[in-house]
């Protein structure tokens, strides 16, 4: 009935977080990757980007779930929106749905996200670290 509204109100959330983190972000992290034997220098992915994909995730799923409920008729043009709502029983329900599918589903696609910020964090080290073993060493470079 309502299980949307957890997700968006998270993305909401991480959506002003990432504002804010983006205007203290000032100069990227950089790193040096090895393509083909030349090392390249690339800006880190930085962390509003990659919370910017948390938000991507969340509003996306809510937009998608929301218009599910509108489909199948449980949300209205006027208010109280949610028609589970307008009834006390049903408002219960509704709630219950919140608590328990909403905040699975966010907890869900957080935990995704996060499996993503593991496996770019990976990438970053492995490309900066391949890179550093072409780089040639101080003691070469005196030679």
């Amino acid at each position: 009935m309502a299980c949307f509204v957890v997700p968006a109100a998270e993305a909401a959330v991480t959506t002003i977080a990432t504002k804010i983190i983006s205007k203290k972000e000032t100069t990227p992290e950089t790193i040096h990757i090895n393509m083909d034997g030349a090392i390249t220098e690339v800006e880190k992915i930085p962390f509003s980007r990659k919370l910017k994909w948390l938000n991507n995730l969340l509003w996306g799923g809510s937009a998608l779930l929301a218009f599910e409920h509108l489909w199948h008729g449980e949300i209205a043009p006027w208010f109280p929106f949610l028609t589970a709502a307008g009834n006390p029983a049903d408002a219960l329900q509704m709630l219950h749905e919140m608590a328990t599918t909403g905040v699975a589903m966010s907890a869900l696609v957080t935990a995704v996200w996060a499996g993503m910020l593991g496996l770019s964090t990976i990438m970053e080290k492995k490309a900066a670290l391949d890179a550093s073993r072409m780089l040639p060493s101080k003691q070469e470079k005196s030679e």
